[in-house]
């Protein structure tokens, strides 16, 4: 029964041999996992996986092999006369219509968002569904999971649904992008090219055949020349939204990033969620861990780096205006500080937006994050990145 899903891995270039597929089953027959989701993820990481370089393909094809397994459950399995508890869930969230949703009123704010949540944790005792005031699920309340309201804090609850909450209280895990996506055009590639200085560094390790030529009939024997190979000597750092509403775009993303890869021999990259603030990471399975300073970056790379941002500037405007506004975290400065600190630092900037352009107006904190860039920003199309290479090649 798992044959597909040793085909799918096969598919997504992980090198899994027969002998590891039969490691896998036969640990599956010792019964070494049983109902247990998690367990069996490792069991079939561990057995195989032999190189972490390919983890995050791993993951992309579990969760193309077994979507929807998340939702069961040992209780689903052993009661499975029982409703599932995933059915009644769905039963209880709210489904309103535009008008039901304009008459909800946001707090008015986020000090008065914060304020009215700390005095729900003091004061609510049990749990709570299908209510507009206190922290439960179903409702109209600005806390809690699986309801709508304008303006809330999602608590509790596994993805986004509406995209309005203004801070989200859960450990959300995200996939690092992979570098080695085979495109299915070469426009990104054709597109990145614009942006290039050519210089000659490193070993002389390619046949000058002008200089060969020349030495040969000054010297009147065969005088072989070298130079070093010809290469881009463009720097560019590069900042990368994920997570959230950027799942929406992970594939186009990933073309981005490996056509960038392949064109850019001075290329350095981070990863964000929503806006840039005072940390930023290398590696999403270990972005609470190993958390890197903004500052240290903006004092490792100097003005001579190119800097461009991915990201579809969906967010709240809080987030971008305020402290304490983040989503996941309480920052100190607001996310435009940092963003104009690295204007700053690199002047030759860019912001690349995957949503298609004529939706930005819609989006208040999508006109923030352009007025904040002076306009430089650019759509995620071949036409939006020809124009954001000439702009960065001034």
């Amino acid at each position: 029964m798992f044959l597909p899903f040793f085909d799918t891995l096969r598919r997504a270039r992980i090198p899994v041999s027969l002998r590891e597929y039969l490691a896998f089953l036969e640990g599956v027959g010792a019964g070494l996992v049983t109902y247990d989701i998690d367990g069996f993820y490792y069991l079939a990481r561990a057995a195989m996986v032999k190189d972490e370089r390919h983890l995050d393909r791993f993951d992309q094809a579990f969760a193309h092999a077994f979507s929807g397994l998340e939702a069961i459950s040992a209780e689903d399995v052993l009661e499975a006369t029982e409703i599932p508890k995933d059915w009644l869930e769905k039963l209880a969230e709210k489904h309103l219509s535009p008008e039901e949703r304009a008459e909800i009123e946001a707090l008015g704010g986020f000090e008065k968002l914060m304020e009215t949540l700390r005095e729900r944790l003091k004061e609510q005792q049990g749990r709570h569904q299908g209510g507009n005031k206190w922290i439960g699920t179903a409702g109209t309340s600005p806390f809690g999971a699986y309801g709508y309201n304008p303006e809330g804090v999602r608590i509790g609850q596994s993805e986004s649904r509406h995209r309005r909450a203004v801070k989200v209280w859960d450990k959300r895990e995200f996939r690092n992008l992979d570098g080695d996506v085979e495109l299915g055009t070469r426009n990104i590639k054709v597109a990145l090219k614009r942006l290039r200085q050519w210089a000659r560094d490193g070993a002389a390790e390619e046949l000058d055949l002008d200089g060969t030529i020349r030495a040969t009939a000054e010297h009147g024997y065969l005088d072989v020349k070298t130079r070093p190979e010809r290469r881009n000597a463009v720097k560019v750092i590069l900042f990368l939204d994920v997570g959230g509403s950027m799942d929406d775009h992970v594939k186009v993303v990933e073309e981005l990033f490996s056509a960038a890869k392949a064109e850019f021999k001075h290329l350095e990259y981070y990863y964000f969620h929503n806006c840039l603030y005072e940390a930023v990471w290398r590696d999403n399975r270990r972005r609470w861990a190993e958390q890197i300073p903004t500052y240290e970056v903006m004092n490792t790379y100097g003005p001579d780096y190119k800097c461009i941002f991915v990201g579809d500037a969906a967010m709240s405007p809080y987030e971008i205006a305020m402290p304490g506004g983040a989503s996941e975290h309480w920052n100190p400065e607001a996310g435009s500080v940092w963003l104009q600190r690295a204007r700053a630092q690199w002047p030759d900037n860019l912001w690349i937006n995957p949503v298609p352009e004529r939706h930005w107006r819609w989006t208040q904190s999508t006109q923030m994050i352009d007025d904040i860039f002076e306009g430089r920003m650019v759509p995620m199309t071949l036409e939006g990145l020809d124009r954001g290479m000439k702009e960065l090649g001034r």
